[in-house]
C-alpha cells in the first residue's frame, strides 16, 4: 500500500481532500491531508512571515517526524509550489510527485507571474474573495450542494504565499517520477504553465474535464489517477 501526502491550495484546508482521502483510505492506503499554518481550522495561527517556504518546512517536517518513505506527494493549485520545495528538501523520502492543476514555479517566480487577477491583492496578512465573488467565480463550476459546503469552509490565504518568490535550489535539475494533471475547464494556472512543468519534469500528462477543484467535482476519477500513478 502507498503513503499519500495531499497538500491543499489557496483558500482551502485539509478538508478539501476529504472525498479523495476517504476513497484512498478505503482502498487501504495511508493518507495525510494536513491544513497549512494560518488556514481553515488553523486560521487563528495566522501571523507575519508565512509564505511558501514556511509551508515547505511544514511538509518536510511531517515527512521526517512521521518517518515516511516512498511517499506520493500531491499538490493542487498553490500547493504545487509547496510539494516542489518539500520534495527538494526530502528527496530520499519521495517516490512520486503529482501536480493537480497546480502551480509549479521556477526559482524566483511568484504566483502573480503566472496567475492573472482582475484586481490586486489588498494589503494585509491574508486575503480571500468575498463570499459572493467566490460563489460566482472560484467555485462557480461546483454543484450547488458542494459549492455551499465549500463556501462555509473557505478562508483567507496568507498573502506571502502569493507575493513572495519561490525559493528552489536544484529541484528542476533533479530527476523525478512525476505526473501532471490538467483540468481543462480551469483558466488558472492554465495549460501552458502545466505543460511547461510536465516538459521540464518529463512527467506523465493526464487531463480531467472539470474545473480547478477536481478533488471536489471528480473525486472518484482523481482518486483512481492517484492510485495508478
Amino acid at each position: 500500500m502507498t503513503t499519500f501526502v495531499l497538500v491543499h491550495g489557496s483558500y482551502q484546508g485539509g478538508w478539501t481532500w476529504q472525498r479523495v482521502a476517504t476513497r484512498l483510505r478505503s482502498a487501504g492506503h495511508t493518507v495525510y491531508a494536513s491544513t497549512m499554518d494560518g488556514c481553515a481550522e488553523r486560521r487563528n495561527e495566522l501571523r507575519p512571515g508565512i509564505d511558501t517556504s514556511t509551508y515547505v518546512a511544514e511538509v518536510a517536517d511531517l515527512l521526517f517526524y512521521e518517518d515516511m518513505h516512498d511517499v506520493v506527494l500531491v499538490g493542487t493549485s498553490s500547493g504545487g509550489m509547496v510539494v516542489c520545495g518539500a520534495a527538494e528538501r526530502m528527496r530520499d523520502r519521495v517516490a512520486h510527485l503529482v501536480l493537480v492543476d497546480a502551480l509549479a514555479l521556477f526559482n524566483g517566480e511568484c504566483t502573480r507571474d503566472i496567475v492573472r487577477r482582475a484586481t490586486a491583492i489588498p494589503p494585509g496578512l491574508a486575503y480571500a474573495p468575498t463570499r459572493e465573488d467566490a460563489e460566482k467565480g472560484l467555485f462557480a463550476d461546483l454543484d450547488p450542494t458542494t459549492r455551499a459546503w465549500v463556501l462555509d469552509r473557505y478562508t483567507p490565504h496568507p498573502a506571502g504565499c502569493s507575493e513572495i518568490p519561490v525559493k528552489l535550489t536544484d529541484f528542476w535539475d533533479q530527476s523525478w517520477k512525476a505526473t501532471v494533471i490538467w483540468c481543462r475547464q480551469a483558466p488558472n494556472p492554465g495549460e501552458a504553465h502545466q505543460r511547461r512543468a510536465a516538459a521540464r519534469l518529463g512527467a506523465r500528462w493526464l487531463e480531467l474535464d472539470t474545473g480547478h477543484y477536481p478533488m471536489l467535482s471528480m473525486p472518484e476519477e482523481l482518486t483512481q489517477m492517484l492510485i495508478d500513478a
